[in-house]
C-alpha cells in the first residue's frame, strides 16, 4: 500500500503531465479579450441614396465641406448623360416628367401614352408670374426645365468625383429640377447662390432649401461666398425644411 504522501505526489507528478502535453491552460481561445471586439464601420451611402435622417436646411448647411471652386477641366454636358434621359424607364421623358409635375391644367399629346405635354400653366417659383405653356418649336422655351445645382456648378464643388451612372442620375433628379421661365432660366445660366438668386424674393427660402437638399444628397460642397449667401436668405427663413422628393432609379 502505497502511503498517502507518496500518492498525493504521484498525483500531482500526472496532472502536471497531463497539463504539459495538453498545451497552456485555459487555451488561448478561452481566454478574454484585452478590449473589445473591433467592429467594421458601415460603409458610407454612394451618393444620391442618402439615408441620414431629416434635417432643417440651416443644419444642412453647417454640415457641408465648405471648399474652393475646381476648374472646369473636364467638364462637358455630355459628361451628365444624353439630356432628359427616361431614367425610370417608363416611357416618359424627364422633361415631360418635370412639366407634368410642375404646371396646372396640362393637357397631353394624343397618342403618346400620356406622356408628352402639349399645353399647361406654369405659376412660375423664379418671377412669379403666370406662363401659358404651348409645345411648339417657337413657344416651348417659354418654359425650361432649371437644374437648380448647375451642372457646371455642381462639376465645379465636387460632381467630378462622382461616376458615370451618378452623374446621369443627378442631372435627371427630380429635386434638382423645377420647371421655369424660360429667359431667367437663362440669365441663371451655371451661378451658383453666391452670385444668382431667384427675382422672386418669397421663393429664395425654397430654392436655396433645395440647393442644400442636393448637395448633400450627392455629398457635394459649397464655397464660403456660396455658403454666406445661403445662410443670409436662411436667416430670414428659421426651421426652413428641406425637400425630400426621392430621385428616379436609374440603371
Amino acid at each position: 500500500m502505497i502511503p498517502v504522501p507518496a500518492r498525493l505526489a504521484a498525483l500531482i507528478l500526472l496532472v502536471s503531465t497531463i497539463a504539459g502535453c495538453g498545451g497552456p491552460w485555459p487555451p488561448p481561445s478561452a481566454t478574454a479579450p484585452d478590449g473589445p471586439p473591433s467592429v467594421a464601420a458601415p460603409p458610407a451611402p454612394a451618393p444620391g441614396t442618402d439615408t441620414r435622417p431629416p434635417v432643417d436646411a440651416a443644419t444642412a448647411l453647417a454640415a457641408l465641406p465648405v471648399k474652393g471652386r475646381a476648374p472646369l477641366t473636364g467638364y462637358s454636358r455630355a459628361r451628365f448623360g444624353p439630356a432628359w434621359t427616361d431614367i425610370d424607364r417608363d416611357g416618359c421623358d424627364q422633361r415631360n416628367q418635370i412639366l407634368a409635375r410642375d404646371l396646372t391644367d396640362e393637357q397631353v399629346k394624343p397618342k403618346t401614352h400620356g406622356c408628352v405635354v402639349a399645353t399647361g400653366h406654369l405659376h412660375d417659383p423664379y418671377t412669379g408670374k403666370q406662363i401659358a405653356f404651348r409645345r411648339g418649336n417657337k413657344t416651348s422655351e417659354a418654359v425650361q426645365i432649371d437644374h437648380v445645382v448647375a451642372l457646371g456648378d455642381a462639376w465645379r464643388t465636387g460632381a467630378q468625383q462622382l461616376d458615370a451612372p451618378t452623374l446621369l442620375q443627378f442631372a435627371n433628379d427630380p429635386l434638382n429640377l423645377l420647371a421655369v421661365d424660360g429667359p431667367t432660366n437663362q440669365s441663371k445660366g451655371d451661378s451658383g447662390a453666391a452670385s444668382w438668386l431667384p427675382p422672386n424674393r418669397a421663393y429664395r427660402c425654397a430654392y436655396v432649401s433645395r440647393q442644400v437638399a442636393v448637395k448633400r444628397r450627392y455629398r457635394l460642397w459649397v464655397t464660403a461666398a456660396e455658403r454666406s449667401a445661403i445662410e443670409g436668405v436662411l436667416a430670414g427663413c428659421p426651421g426652413q425644411p428641406l425637400p425630400t422628393e426621392q430621385p428616379d432609379a436609374a440603371g
